[in-house]
């Protein structure tokens, strides 16, 4: 008995170690693009867990998110994000949010998120990273932070929304607007290499808790 009780916790033990953390998982692999995605499992509003791996085959847009930001709300009040993910989502693209704030931090509230999604008439999830794991792992630094994952699942765009940091157009060079998100599911959709593959983001900081 005292033997197999032995082995019972040695095996134990083993299947601990052989299974780190998830969040440690994904802390550990780095976006980069021309690479594939890190995968990743994060709890929606509701609390149910939505994985990247979920959506294998698909073009998916990650677009982190801060119902608190000045800079996400004008976006999706009058800029390059009214309506651009029910127009993609319409095309078959997956749109994903992600909320990276830590516990206590602007825009982290459940219910600042779940009020946002009918003041901006989302129609997307938005996932809780109140760790900041999956935040760090893709380098997002404000929000909105855009990236774009092809049907392979390799990152193909990482950066802002669009040209234009006053949401408006107002800034773009030369009053020319672009989409930048647009433009590369436009590219993925016609089997052609993504044009701009990298933008500087503009936005808020990234709120994370530590």
């Amino acid at each position: 008995m005292r033997m197999l009780t032995g082995l019972l916790l040695l095996s134990l033990s083993t299947a601990a170690i052989a299974a780190p953390d998830a969040a440690k998982l994904v802390a550990a692999a780095k976006a980069e693009v021309g690479k594939p995605a890190p995968d990743f499992a994060l709890p929606d509003l509701a609390g149910k867990q939505v994985s990247l791996a979920a959506f294998k085959g698909k073009t998916v847009v990650l677009e982190w998110f801060n119902p608190g930001c000045p800079y996400v709300k004008k976006s999706h009040t009058v800029g390059s994000l009214v309506d651009t993910a029910k127009k993609q989502q319409k095309a078959g693209v997956v749109w994903i949010a992600i909320n990276s704030a830590g516990a206590g931090k602007q825009g982290a509230e459940l219910k600042l998120n779940t009020d946002a999604v009918t003041t901006f008439g989302l129609s997307h999830p938005v996932l809780r990273d109140e760790s900041g794991a999956v935040g760090k792992s893709y380098g997002a630094t404000n929000t909105p932070h855009m990236f774009v994952i092809d049907p392979k699942g390799v990152l193909v765009y990482a950066g802002a929304i669009d040209n234009s940091p006053d949401a408006e157009g107002k800034s773009a060079p030369d009053g020319k607007l672009v989409n930048y998100v647009d433009a590369a599911l436009e590219d993925i959709a016609a089997k052609r290499p993504v044009r701009t593959a990298t933008s500087k983001a503009y936005g808020c900081s990234v709120k994370y808790g530590s």
